[in-house]
């Protein structure tokens, strides 16, 4: 599991809670995600995972020229795509 810094301010952990997600439900799914892939509407770096509460939720963050800290964008709760 690679070791990330996160960068939060209060404007990013009152938008995350105004979707009911945790700078903790935040950082376990960035760290340990089920999928990653490039934000199709901004262009971001985004994982998908579950949180501690079993809920699906979508992760969105920029990355630092460093490569280790991440400043959160959003994330909210999704439904996960069914496996064919």
């Amino acid at each position: 599991m690679p070791y990330y810094e996160f960068l939060w301010t209060d404007e990013i952990i009152d938008h995350l809670a105004d979707h009911d997600v945790t700078p903790d439900d935040f950082e376990d799914v960035v760290s340990d995600p089920e999928a990653t892939d490039i934000s199709e509407g901004s262009g971001a770096e985004c994982a998908f995972g579950e949180t501690a509460d079993g809920r699906f939720i979508f992760c969105a963050y920029d990355v630092l020229d460093d490569g280790i800290t991440l400043i959160p964008r959003t994330a909210y709760e999704v439904r996960r795509k069914r496996e064919r």
